[in-house]
């Protein structure tokens, strides 16, 4: 016996049937209830939001300097160093964040 939701039975519905079915799954969800905050300018960003900002600033920043200092042409895969250093700082300010680094 198929489920309730199997790919067949999913796959005959029509497409106002789907979409009520995602629309009602969708108002179960939560946003980010008791997620960290941090006040900004007198608004409340979620730190997440921050930490990502941070991290890709800090990305282009490390892509700057390698241009600068000519160590683009000797360090390989540009891309996934940056994108590593940008991580690294994201998570650092994420951890200083929440009160796990310090």
């Amino acid at each position: 016996m198929p489920g309730a939701f199997s790919p067949k039975t999913v796959a005959r519905l029509g497409l106002r049937a789907r979409m009520a079915i995602i629309g009602t799954l969708t108002c179960l969800l939560e946003g980010c209830a008791g997620a960290p905050s941090v006040g900004l300018f007198g608004a409340y960003f979620p730190l997440w939001l921050l930490s990502a900002v941070i991290g890709i600033f800090g990305a282009v920043v490390s892509y700057r300097v390698f241009v600068k200092t000519g160590w683009a042409e000797t360090v390989r895969s540009q891309l996934i160093v940056n994108t590593a250093i940008g991580l690294i700082i994201a998570e650092i300010v994420w951890l200083i964040g929440t009160g796990h680094l310090l």
